[in-house]
């Protein structure tokens, strides 16, 4: 573990759970306030331990990224908090070209044509994953976080947030995995 993996190990989770101690809301990057529950902000704390000290430091970083997004509003075509919200897969692209530097196609649908397809059992922090939503396959996609968790935009109404694929919702309409990024001595 490089020694800023091992910094934001150490660092990430005590701030996760310091606002979780403290404070019942928050303001985001963009200045948008947050009310969190203490749950929400564990179990975000508990994921971004396990996925820090289990990817590459651009991974983490990409993580670290989207998680900053927390909050921000569902939008229907929306590119980001300039543009008044995401889309869920706006929220990928962004998340993406911020961190890594990848051009990711607009929709769902095309992304589900990138990168390495992955099962369930297979997926690691940083894949996305896809969930038939609108009665058609690929139509809604998000980031993994590991431990069933995964990040995204959800819906007219919400707010980009951490939910778990084992809510039966997901579970059910799961279409399964792309990994873009390969992490380093991986054989992809």
């Amino acid at each position: 573990m490089t020694s800023f993996a091992r910094i934001l190990f150490l660092v990430v989770p005590l701030i996760a759970i310091a606002k979780a101690s403290y404070a019942q809301e928050s303001t985001n990057t963009y200045g948008t306030t947050i009310s969190y529950s203490r749950d929400l902000l564990h179990r975000v704390s508990t994921n971004t331990q396990t996925v820090i000290s289990s990817t590459s430091d651009n991974i983490a970083s990409m993580i670290e990224t989207g998680l900053g997004y927390l909050g921000i509003r569902y939008r229907k075509g929306g590119n980001g908090p300039e543009s008044g919200g995401f889309d869920c897969s706006g929220l990928v692209k962004k998340v993406f070209g911020t961190a890594m530097g990848l051009s990711l196609p607009r929709t769902a649908a095309e992304m589900a044509k990138t990168g390495d397809k992955v099962s369930k059992q297979e997926l690691m922090p940083g894949d996305l994953v896809f969930f038939n939503t609108l009665n058609r396959a690929f139509s809604h996609v998000g980031i993994y976080l590991g431990n069933s968790q995964f990040l995204h935009s959800p819906s007219t109404g919400g707010v980009v947030r951490v939910e778990s694929m084992d809510v039966s919702y997901w579970r059910k309409r799961f279409n399964g995995g792309r990994r873009l990024v390969q992490e380093q001595g991986d054989p992809g």
